[in-house]
């Protein structure tokens, strides 16, 4: 089969097709004829060393739908979760490093991973949810509890999982305040329903810019890290929650005392559980919410697809083609 595949660390270019053998089914497994796989920025991190236990050559990508027993699925990517919910265990994984990924034409995952994809999606918006659609619903509902009628803050909207925060946030019925540095992403955020959108790179004080738009906000959504989830953390309302399941620029320094005087929440977050997939399906499927796919490329164009992940230039979700 054609596979995507990583054999040293270097950058998105160091990505090259090349044919290898099928994968087979053990115990327990299912083989998954992919359609369709999705990119998330862990792989274009992969290629550049920045995540440990990486094990070369490797098969990248951990979204994907696809065809197992003649129904079309989707993957859930996180592997061996563990019996808590509050997190998983030590030795849980994900698709597309350490695992064989879904840049290919056939994934092997354990029979309770697969799933049947929601019926109003195509194949590639369901191959766009998996791993960003369970992030952003961990966040926003199983960490982040956001209520019907709370305003919520989703900072750098674009992204594949804040885009799902965005969509996730109107469809529970909340105010949605969202920043980005591209006035494009800004607009394509209000057409989908954004209340106030906000350039932080024209505007250094977005938080303040917050503050005078709403006030003050019940959620904050943050993947980015430091200085951002430092502002961010500021507009949050006395007795308020911030979640964050990302680092993106780096650490950050906090002022302790709004934090123990406002008495605020603070949660990290990372993937889901299985109980948060099956039921981010649900939601999906209540509300027939449709991913916002950015762009389709075929396996072929695997290194262009990475260097558009690389360069920020999406809007939501970047998709690939796999031959049949």
């Amino acid at each position: 089969m054609q596979a995507a595949r990583l054999h040293e660390t270097g950058g998105p270019d160091k990505v090259r097709l090349e044919d290898v053998s099928a994968p087979e089914a053990g115990a327990g497994e299912t083989i998954v004829r992919v359609h369709a796989a999705a990119l998330n920025h862990r792989d274009v991190f992969i290629t550049r060393g920045l995540y440990p236990n990486i094990v070369l050559p490797r098969t990248l990508g951990a979204d994907c739908c696809g065809e197992a027993g003649g129904a079309e699925v989707v993957v859930d990517p996180t592997i061996g979760w563990g019996g808590d919910e509050r997190v998983w265990k030590p030795d849980a994984t994900i698709l597309g490093v350490p695992l064989d990924g879904t840049f290919a034409e056939f994934v092997v995952v354990p029979q309770e991973n697969v799933h049947s994809k929601p019926e109003h999606l195509s194949v590639e918006e369901a191959a766009a949810l998996p791993l960003g659609g369970v992030t952003a619903y961990r966040a926003m509902f199983v960490r982040g509890k956001l209520q019907a009628g709370e305003t919520v803050l989703i900072t750098g909207v674009g992204g594949g999982v804040q885009t799902f925060a965005l969509l996730y946030a109107k469809a529970a019925g909340a105010r949605t305040v969202v920043t980005s540095s591209r006035d494009g992403k800004l607009e394509r955020a209000k057409a989908l329903g954004a209340d106030v959108a906000i350039n932080y790179a024209t505007t250094p004080d977005w938080h303040k810019a917050v503050k005078a738009a709403v006030g003050a906000v019940d959620l904050a959504i943050d993947s980015a890290g430091g200085d951002s989830f430092a502002k961010a953390l500021s507009v949050v309302r006395p007795g308020g929650r911030a979640v964050t399941y990302g680092g993106t620029s780096g650490d950050t320094s906090l002022k302790m005392f709004p934090i123990f005087w406002h008495q605020l929440s603070i949660f990290g977050t990372s993937m889901g559980s299985p109980a948060d997939f099956k039921a981010m399906l649900a939601f999906v499927s209540q509300h027939r919410i449709k991913p916002i796919v950015d762009r389709v490329y075929e396996l072929s164009e695997i290194k262009s697809a990475m260097q558009r992940m690389d360069d920020a230039l999406q809007f939501g979700k970047i998709v690939l083609r796999i031959p049949q």
